[in-house]
């Protein structure tokens, strides 16, 4: 059977080197609408995306995190993925589909992307990465920060895993343990 996504996902990973090319507009405006598309819980649609296309705030969300974040500061694009956390119990399933779709798309429009998590992690000794970006881009006091999809024409070629490297053992059937 012919499933496109599943397409997508052999051949999909994590880039974190990106050629300097701009994303087209046409392709930035088709990631947020697929964005804005995401199903969520309860219709209510907490999350709140950023699009960040400039050069020296791509370099300061780069240092979001002590480790992990600095490919975003060659990235042309970065959506960081927020959630007015007052509206939803479940922000955080609601901004994580979204995030997964935003990279499947970017997959189908020959982009690549990687996801650079900031919740529960830290900037420094002082403060977590999400106040820092909070603070950077200027979100509210009710607002949470999930992640930070980069985004871009890939600088790296990385194959997709075969199909015999895939965890099928953590498949069980109808109870845990039954294969």
């Amino acid at each position: 059977m012919k499933i496109k996504i599943l397409d997508l996902l052999r051949k999909r990973r994590s880039i974190r080197q990106f050629t300097s090319q701009t994303v087209e507009t046409d392709k930035v405006e088709s990631l947020i609408e697929v964005a804005v598309r995401t199903p969520t819980s309860r219709g209510r649609n907490p999350w709140e995306f950023i699009v960040v296309t400039d050069p020296e705030l791509l370099t300061q969300i780069g240092c979001a995190k002590e480790h992990g974040s600095a490919f975003l500061a060659g990235a042309p694009l970065a959506i960081v993925i927020a959630a007015d956390a007052t509206k939803s119990d479940v922000w955080t399933e609601d901004c994580s589909i979204a995030a997964i779709v935003v990279q499947l798309a970017a997959e189908e429009l020959g982009l690549g992307s990687c996801w650079a998590q900031i919740r529960l992690r830290p900037h420094n000794a002082e403060r977590s990465a999400e106040q820092y970006l909070k603070e950077l881009l200027g979100l509210p006091a009710s607002h949470v920060v999930e992640c930070v999809i980069g985004i871009g024409y890939p600088a790296e070629e990385k194959a997709g895993h075969t199909t015999e490297a895939l965890p099928f053992n953590q498949v069980h059937r109808n109870k845990f343990n039954d294969k």
